[in-house]
């Protein structure tokens, strides 16, 4: 725990450091906790700036919108108008790079016009992992990833969370709606809404870490290995059945394997292991 306490002080001296930051905030579990370590440590000069892209689901948007509310922090809404993210709706395997390279570049100008010098953003030692080009167009403009940088990983970030009080300390991991999309599958706005429906459905029904993956006008559902027997009892397996067929989808199915992140990846690691083989 003396540990943890000594990452989070790194955290603290780090952000204060800055002077005055711009906290790229989504909502989410590291967002949040960095936002909110950072108005503590600068006050009024740490403000949050939201994006407010086409692929994040309004649900998440009112969430982050009522935190700043609530403590009386300066939140900046980049509309999606202003978002020029058209070229990633073909869903190329790097769409992450273009997708968070728009976005950063938007918040970097929204800080810049208010006298920022520095826009953090949440990733942490976790997201280090796995397949994320995202990282790269970070990297590239010089945004800055404290959590990161002081060491923290996502279960460390939920144990402060929850030390400090915060809500979202056990709030399920949401990455952005276009990560349900196969890989050069179109992105549409009636898919996006289709999944988002699909995921508050799941929600409703007590659901806590889950997926809808769109393949087509197939929905395959994603949810913890222990709720399956949940999922598929009668009742439970009708109704979802019923109400994603009304929201668009042909046909509903189950991943065995259960919920995980980037499982999207596994196509573009299969091939890449063909592709070594020769096959």
């Amino acid at each position: 725990m003396d540990i943890l306490h000594d990452k989070y002080s790194d955290l603290k001296a780090a952000l204060c450091a800055c002077g005055s930051v711009a906290v790229a905030f989504s909502g989410g579990v590291d967002s949040t906790f960095l936002l909110y370590t950072a108005h503590e440590v600068l006050g009024d000069r740490a403000i949050a700036v939201t994006a407010a892209p086409v692929f994040v689901s309004e649900r998440e948007q009112k969430e982050a919108r009522d935190f700043c509310a609530e403590r009386g922090i300066t939140q900046v809404i980049i509309p999606r108008e202003k978002l020029n993210i058209d070229g990633v709706r073909h869903n190329p395997p790097d769409r992450c790079y273009h997708c968070k390279r728009e976005i950063f570049s938007k918040i970097l100008e929204t800080a810049a016009e208010r006298g920022i010098p520095v826009v953090a953003e949440g990733s942490n030692t976790d997201d280090l992992g796995d397949y994320r080009p995202g990282l790269r167009a970070i990297r590239e403009l010089g945004i800055v990833s404290p959590l990161l940088d002081a060491g923290l990983s996502k279960e460390e970030i939920r144990s402060l969370s929850k030390e400090l009080g915060l809500p979202t300390w056990n709030k399920p991991a949401f990455a952005c709606l276009a990560s349900r999309f196969a890989y050069g599958e179109a992105i549409t706005d009636e898919k996006l809404v289709m999944v988002d429906r699909a995921e508050q459905l799941l929600a409703d029904l007590g659901f806590r870490n889950y997926r809808v993956r769109i393949h087509g006008r197939l929905a395959r559902i994603e949810v913890l290995p222990e709720e399956l027997e949940r999922i598929i009892l009668p009742e439970i397996r009708e109704r979802i059945t019923d109400e994603l067929k009304a929201y668009g989808f042909d046909y509903v199915s189950l991943d065995l394997r259960g919920y995980r992140t980037g499982s999207m990846n596994e196509a573009l690691n299969n091939k890449k292991t063909k592709k070594m083989e020769g096959v």
